[in-house]
Formats: structure tokens, sequence, C-alpha cells
């Protein structure tokens, strides 16, 4: 038998695994009612905003006793595209580490195209193997969840909670772990909507898990979360992945965020609720200040004339876009943008410029 089949061989194999624990941990799962994690008893040592799901009272994580590490883990491809971003990413994950009130512990590329690159030196790497050809039906995203799936298996993970982030991060300020009481941390996206989709996420999330709202508004990323918790999460996360893709209902409802709204499903299905954490990041142009953020995602495009006016919809006088840079490298020394841009424009552009000018063979 040759080395493609044995494989795929093993992977039917640990995917009936994984689907007979996910039938196993359903069944056996504790229901709970209301917010989603938290005791329903009014013993509860603190009250929860109905709004945004803040508990109110949060403490300063400055100031909590002994630091609760987390690894930062970031999935990419090996394209020029995913490698440009992730190595801006890693050098501003070194800056910051060990800031005041860090709490960032390692940092590991979790590069799912199944074979090392030259880039392993320069960024903490793990490399997982991709889905079988064919398999993610064109969505490369569903490589996310299965590499993570190897990750959490294979890999010798010192800190117990995990902060997942994309290439396209780039880390502003030192993050405390924004985490606690058995809470993940996560970004609200207001794209994610499962009370407007019930009737096709009931599908994954039946009824008697409880009601739609302890499906959290979120995706794995930004998400910081307990490992064990995510031990678990991620083999439900890749099954209902799967599931949602081959659903031609799910899949024409949820496009290009179908994994997200995976995410959030298999988050509920194990109970594990999140704290709806607003100030995690920005996404610029729409976000135009930093303030108390730790993230800028820089997933739009942003488009100016000369005169500083956002044409958003229509390539700009001047632009920054990651999509400009799918298959090249950003040159060093971008132009800034012009006066009258937002901060958080500005900070973006001025952040690459100075990984770019300070990452050793930049472009190669």
């Amino acid at each position: 038998m040759g080395c493609g089949n044995f494989f795929y061989v093993l992977l039917i194999t640990f995917s009936v695994a994984l689907i007979t624990y996910n039938i196993l941990i359903s069944a056996n799962a504790p229901l709970k009612q209301g917010f989603p994690g938290h005791p329903s008893s009014s013993s509860t040592p603190f009250s929860v905003d109905p709004i945004i799901k803040m508990p109110t009272d949060r403490s300063n994580p400055s100031s909590t006793k002994g630091k609760r590490l987390f690894h930062t883990a970031v999935t990419a491809s090996d394209s020029v595209y995913n490698t440009w971003q992730c190595r801006v990413m890693y050098y501003w994950f070194k800056k910051f580490k060990d800031g005041p009130n860090s709490e960032m512990g390692g940092f590991t590329r979790i590069l799912h195209s199944g074979k090392p690159d030259k880039f392993m030196h320069e960024i903490p790497t793990f490399v997982a193997q991709p889905l079988p050809a064919g398999m993610d039906q064109g969505y490369i995203v569903l490589n996310r969840p299965w590499a993570f799936v190897q990750w959490l298996q294979q890999a010798d993970i010192k800190e117990d909670y995990i902060l997942m982030a994309e290439p396209d991060h780039i880390i502003v300020k030192p993050i405390p772990n924004l985490s606690r009481d058995g809470l993940g941390a996560a970004f609200p996206f207001f794209y994610i909507q499962p009370k407007q989709y019930e009737s096709t996420l009931r599908k994954f999330y039946p009824e008697e898990k409880g009601p739609i709202t302890n499906v959290d508004p979120i995706g794995n990323s930004p998400v910081i979360v307990g490992k064990e918790s995510l031990k678990k999460i991620a083999p439900t996360w890749m099954n209902v992945s799967l599931a949602m893709k081959k659903d031609p209902e799910a899949d024409k409802t949820f496009g290009w965020v179908l994994e997200m709204y995976a995410y959030a499903v298999a988050s509920a299905l194990h109970d594990v609720g999140n704290i709806l954490f607003k100030d995690f990041m920005i996404q610029p142009p729409w976000d135009t200040e930093i303030g108390k953020k730790f993230i800028i995602h820089y997933t739009y495009g942003c488009d100016y004339n000369m005169q500083g006016e956002l044409t958003y919809g229509k390539i700009g006088e001047w632009r920054f876009d990651k999509r400009s840079f799918d298959s090249k490298w950003p040159p060093r020394n971008l132009p800034l943008p012009p006066p009258g841009v937002p901060e958080s424009v500005v900070t973006l552009v001025k952040m690459v410029n100075e990984a770019t000018a300070n990452i050793p063979n930049w472009g190669s």
C-alpha cells in the first residue's frame, strides 16, 4: 500500500473515531441554560451584561496573582501571501511578549502545507498535514480545524491557555490573559448572527442543547481559551465544519464564514462560553482609533484620496490592501497615508514598515 493510501485510510479511521467521540461527548455533556459557561444559581460572584456578555466587575488582569500564560497559535499555508503576514506578525509578537501586563507565552505557526519551508528557523513552526485532496471542496479554510487537531494531539504545549490568531493580525501592545472562570475570551463579529440563522444552525446545535443564544457571535480567532477545553472543541469544530460544508443550505448560507460558525457551534456543544471582548482588536478602515485594543486585523482594504477621505469600494489614490500582495512580497518602506487618514491606518502601515525594515532577507 502506498504512503498516500495509507495516510488516507489512517485519516478515515481517525475521523470515525472522532465522530464517535463527539457523539459520546454530546450525549453526556450537561446542559446549561442562560449565559453559557456560567453557573445558573444566584451565588455567582459577578453579574452579566446582557448586551455584550461582559462580567461587570471584571478584574484588572495585571493585578492577578501569578501569570496565566497563553500560547499563541497561527495557522497558515506556505503561500507568499500567508508567509509575509506571519513574518510581520511574529516580529511584533516578539516585541511585546515580555512587556508590562503580558501573559504571552510561546508562539507556533501551524503550517498546514504538509512539509517544512525555509522559514522554520525564523518562526517556531509545527508542520501539519493538509486534508486529502478534494475533501476541502475548494474551501481551504477547512484545513484550519484539522491543523489544530493535529497540533493539539502531537505538540508539547507548555501553557494552559491558547490564543488562536491569524496571519493578518498585528499585536499593538502586550496582551494579558483575557479569559476567566472557565470562559474563553473572544472578539464578537457583527456578521456572525446565530439567532438570524437559527433554523440552519439547529441541524448542528439541536434544541435539547439549549437556546440558540448559547452559540456566541464569534469565530475561532481571536480567541483565548483553556488548552483542555480546546482539545475537546477542536475535533468537533473539524467535524461540524465538514458537515456544514456538505450541507447545501449551510454552505450557501454561511459561505466564507462557515468555519467561524462551526467553531461557535462546537464551543457551545462543549458548554464553553465566551466573554465577548470588543476591545480585543480593531479592523481598519472602519475602526479609526487604537485606544485600548490589542490587535490590528487588516482584513479590509484601506483606500483614500489625497485629501484623506475614504473611498471604500473604489481603488483610492492611496491604498493599503493585503490582497495587493497575494503573490508577491510587499516592498520595504511602503508610502504613508496622506494627512487626515485615521490613526489606525497610519499605525498599521508604520508597523508593517518597521517589521519589513528589520526582518532579515525580506522579500526572499
